[in-house]
Order: structure tokens, then C-alpha cells, then sequence
């Protein structure tokens, strides 16, 4: 790729690219890419100003800056849906401990587990769960991510929460990233209320979900609705909770059990349901029904080395979307890799190339209440995208531990994937 220049006729858009193939991934699209050979996008204000077939530019209208794309792919910018990345410790433990046989719930109920994770986040500063996460996050970027999910839920107090949720408000602005917030208390029962798992409930729907979403800390809420987590009726408080505050909910759920959560979430309307390895017909029906998103974290099934395999025909048939995640976390899915989760989720569970890709950026903004804004590349939406050298947009799903990004724009701002490369090794410089 290389820079044409300032261009010296009058300007109407702040950048244009040139020379360049899109995968634009609207809906609807026969061959499920939205493919644009030979096309040209422009920029004006951080959105998408113009779109179109090069051959069909407008005559006269000219941009400040303009781009040769080198017959480079230029898809929507990834958007990493489901991540529990702002953590303190370490569990290569409970890996070590698996391969030999523990299963993962008994490593829970011993107090390993998220509990671990919780002690150790508890006893971290902001500074150093910051410090610990920018080079994780700065490697999703360098892949092209330019929208994340972050969930709380290895605090379970009220300080240690607010101090998850604002480390990932400070990484949507030290690094050139969209960050989205979910507050996930309902994670595990912390060691103080063992055995009162209601009061703790209690504690969250009175006291830590509104004070934090008052401060604006919050964007969504989720839980873990699971047979070593919290029962759907418990879940049904906190979603009612987060409905009186006019928050959107998601749910984990159906992942090692069937817990009836999908039509759970369903009828709150909710934006997601995620892992679904047990989901049921009537789950299935109930969130075709509610627009809800099947969020599939192949990294989890991979490393429990799970053998279920979620309904991936079933939902395609009731045309649940479908969306693909990292589930990057310290525990079941240390994988800060949307495109290796992309391989995975074709791998593993026989998705599409297609089916990916359109899960890593369409369905994974719907995933996230952002539909309107990011995951496509149409007119009138935030100008996020990546440029990749590959020959077809399938090479993004069909290698392995292999980063074909060149380019990554942020709202209409471009930086190069070797300086977010650079940041993943160093961190991020001032």
C-alpha cells in the first residue's frame, strides 16, 4: 500500500482509498462477503462518505489524502464481542491440572477457577491490571479489532468492579479502540457470601449495579447461568435489575449444562446468549424470536477440550445470527486472537469462511447494540476498517497463527498494523 498524496483539486473527503477490493459484508450479499472488486471508499468526519466501484467516482470531488490500496482486501474492522481481557494472575495451573485429568468444575469447586482469578484481581492496583492487559488488547488490534467487549466479574465487590470497569474505559482511551462495558457480577459466588449465594444477589441488584451505572461504567449486563454458577431465577433478578436501569442484558449460558438460559435471555430481549454447546430447540426458537445473537467461543470448547458442539445447523436454520469470539480469559480461553478464533469456529464447528467473517464483524456489532454503527461497510457508518494482503477473504479464517493486516483505520484515522504489532511486543508509547 502506498500514499498517493495531497491532492490538489478542491476536497470533499478527508481520505479516499484506491486500488482496492472490499469485503463489505452487508446483509444479503450472494456470495456472503459483499465483495466490491476494484473499488474505492471515502472518508469525510470518521464516516464512510462514499462507496462504490472505482470506475464510478464522482467526477471533480477530490479528498486531502489518498490512499493506494496495492489490490489489498479492505474489510469492515473486527469487532471482538465477548472478552474477559482485564484480569491479574495466572492459570496455567488449572491448564497443567486438566491435561491431567481435573476436570474444570472440580478445579472450581476446590477454589481455583474464576476464584482465583478474583484473589488476585482484588489485590491489584488500576495501574497494574492496566499495565498487565494494553500489550493483550494492542495484540487484537494489530489484527484488525477496532471495537471490544470487556466484562468485569473478577472483582465481585464493589471497589474491585469499579476498578475492572474503569481500566477497560482508560484502554478504550489509551489505545485506538471502541470499548464496550459489561458488568459481570453474577459471575461466582466470592468466598465471603459462600453458601448465600441469594444475599449476594441481592447485594448486586440493590447496590453495586446501580451505583455503578450511575457512574457510567456500564453498558451491559451479563451473567453465568450454569449448574457451578447462578440458577436461572437468580438470573432473572439481576436482568430485571438491569431492565429498571434501562441496561441491556447477555448471557453465558448452555454452556456445560442445560439451563433453559437462552430462552431466558430471549425473553429479555437480550443481545446475546453465548457458548450454547447445550442449547435446546425451544432455545433456539425463543431467541430467533428475539433477535438474539448465538455468540459461539470456540477458544473455551478448544481448551476444555469439550466434545458437544454447539447447534450451528439448527440456528442456521431458524437463522439465529451468529457471531464468533476470542472469550479471551485467564482461564479457559487464553487466546487474544479473533482471527485464531476465526480458524476455530470453521475448524471446530464448521462454520463458513463466510459465516466468520460475518461473525467477527456484522453480527458480532449486533452482538453489542451497535449494528447501526459498526460491522459493515455502508454508507453513513463509522469509517473502521482494515486493509489485509490476501488474496481472498476467506485466507482470514483459513490460516493459523499468521496476521496477514497491513492497515487498520479508527473512525477515518488510519495507523499502521506494524506500530500495533510494535505496541503488542512494548506496550503502547506516549
Amino acid at each position: 500500500m502506498s500514499e498517493l498524496g495531497t491532492s490538489s483539486r478542491a476536497a470533499s473527503w478527508d481520505a479516499l482509498w484506491l486500488n482496492v477490493h472490499l469485503a463489505t459484508m452487508v446483509p444479503g450479499a450472494r456470495d456472503g462477503y459483499g465483495e466490491l472488486r476494484d473499488g474505492a471508499i471515502a472518508v469525510r468526519d470518521g464516516r464512510i462518505a462514499w462507496i462504490g466501484a472505482r470506475g464510478a467516482l464522482p467526477r471533480g470531488i477530490a479528498a486531502v489524502a489518498e490512499h493506494d490500496a496495492g489490490g489489498q482486501w479492505l474489510t469492515p474492522g473486527l469487532i471482538d464481542c465477548h472478552t474477559h481481557i482485564v484480569y491479574a494472575g495466572n492459570r496455567s495451573d488449572e491448564f497443567e491440572a486438566r491435561l491431567n485429568g481435573v476436570p474444570y468444575e472440580e478445579i472450581a469447586r476446590r477454589g481455583g477457577g474464576i476464584l482465583s482469578t478474583v484473589r488476585a484481581t482484588r489485590a491489584a492496583s488500576e495501574a497494574e491490571l492496566l499495565a498487565a492487559r494494553l500489550p493483550r488488547v494492542a495484540s487484537l488490534l494489530a489484527e484488525g479489532v477496532t471495537t471490544l467487549e470487556i466484562k468485569s466479574g473478577y472483582g465481585l465487590d464493589a471497589e474491585s468492579e469499579a476498578r475492572m470497569l474503569r481500566v477497560a474505559r482508560t484502554i478504550g482511551t489509551t489505545l485506538p479502540v471502541r470499548v464496550r462495558t459489561t458488568f459481570l457480577g453474577v459471575h461466582t459466588v466470592p468466598p465471603e457470601y459462600a453458601g448465600r449465594a441469594d444475599e449476594f444477589v441481592t447485594l448486586l441488584c440493590d447496590q453495586l449495579l446501580p451505583a455503578l451505572a450511575n457512574d457510567g461504567l456500564i453498558d451491559a449486563v451479563d451473567a453465568f447461568c450454569e449448574t457451578i454458577g447462578f440458577s436461572t431465577a437468580q438470573t432473572a433478578r439481576v436482568f430485571e435489575a438491569a431492565s429498571r436501569l434501562r441496561l441491556p442484558v447477555k448471557l453465558h449460558t448452555e454452556q456445560l449444562s442445560d439451563q433453559g438460559g437462552a430462552m431466558l435471555v430471549a425473553k429479555h430481549h437480550g443481545l446475546s446468549a453465548d457458548h450454547l454447546e447445550w442449547l435446546t430447540p425451544s432455545g433456539i426458537q425463543a431467541m430467533a424470536e428475539a433477535g438474539t445473537v448465538a455468540v459461539l467461543l470456540p477458544g473455551a470448547f478448544y481448551f476444555l477440550r469439550e466434545t458437544r458442539l454447539p447447534p450451528v445447523q439448527a440456528l442456521r436454520d431458524a437463522q439465529v445470527p451468529i457471531a464468533v469470539s476470542t472469550d479471551c480469559n485467564p482461564g479457559t480461553s487464553p487466546m487474544p486472537s479473533l482471527l485464531a478464533a476465526m480458524n476455530m469456529a470453521c475448524t471446530l464447528f464448521r462454520l463458513t469462511p463466510q459465516e466468520a467473517l460475518v461473525g467477527a464483524t456484522r453480527h458480532a456489532a449486533t452482538a453489542l447494540g451497535l449494528a447501526d454503527t459498526v460491522g459493515t461497510l455502508e454508507l453513513g457508518k463509522v469509517a473502521d476498517f482494515a486493509l489485509w494482503a490476501i488474496d481472498r477473504p476467506a485466507d482470514l479464517s483459513c490460516g493459523l497463527g499468521f496476521n496477514p493486516c497491513s492497515q487498520v483505520t479508527n473512525a477515518g484515522v488510519v495507523r499502521s498494523a506494524r506500530t500495533m504489532r510494535a505496541a503488542a511486543h512494548f506496550g503502547p508509547k506516549a
